[in-house]
């Protein structure tokens, strides 16, 4: 009987619990994505797709050095950094370079 009790009660805990577990904004959640835009001092439109691609360049440059302030530095005026410059070179995607300037114009109105 006493087992039965504590497992009713830890099944309302659950019940409560996980609803609120899984309404935290997530690490890539679109508010937190839309405020990073705003925060790095893009003014032009705030395409989802085009953000988190450029964004992934950033990611990954620091993956590669592990400089705690290289992805923000990466990132820094939407993304017209030399750093992001230099981000795009490590990861050798210069091919990709007019693509990812007119990315860059969409997001930041340059």
């Amino acid at each position: 009987m006493m087992f039965l009790c504590k497992l009713l009660n830890l099944s309302a805990l659950l019940l409560i619990l996980v609803p609120l577990i899984i309404s935290l904004p997530h690490p890539h959640h679109d508010v937190h994505k839309r405020s990073s835009f705003f925060d790095i001092d893009c003014k032009g439109v705030f395409n989802k797709s085009i953000f988190f691609r450029l964004d992934r360049i950033c990611e990954d440059c620091y993956s590669l050095f592990r400089e705690v302030e290289l992805h923000s530095l990466c990132k820094e005026s939407c993304f017209t950094t030399d750093y992001f410059v230099g981000c795009v070179e490590a990861l050798k995607l210069e091919e990709d370079w007019e693509k990812f300037d007119k990315w860059r114009e969409i997001l930041g109105k340059k």
